[in-house]
């Protein structure tokens, strides 16, 4: 789903969107269970991956970094570099959507995957 059609769904802009993505606004209560309706999940799928420390952290504790990581994630997961946030961003400003595709296809057949 886009962000355009989820912030439509929710009644927001795309941009609201992208900010709740970013973690640039905080996600209310309320909206994230607007949320896990929209996109059809239980509001628990959101908290799934958050570490036991985290868990039993709190708030404060968070806020002054004496929590580590709030979600275990390997640090060789490509998924938290700044490098695929900004090959995603530039990918997401082509906006002709057959030309993503040929890039897309073009990044799969140089990384060989399919």
């Amino acid at each position: 789903m886009s962000q355009e059609k989820l912030g439509e769904c929710l009644g927001l802009t795309f941009q609201q969107v992208q900010k709740y993505e970013r973690g640039a606004n905080r996600v209310g209560a309320s909206r994230l269970f607007d949320l896990s309706r929209v996109l059809d999940v239980r509001v628990g799928y959101f908290f799934e991956d958050i570490s036991a420390s985290a868990e039993a952290a709190s708030p404060v504790e968070v806020i002054r970094g004496n929590v580590t990581k709030a979600v275990d994630v390997p640090d060789d997961d490509p998924m938290t570099k700044r490098e695929t946030l900004e090959l995603v961003r530039a990918y997401f400003t082509i906006s002709d959507p057959k030309v993503r595709d040929q890039v897309l296809a073009m990044a799969k057949a140089l990384g060989g995957t399919k």
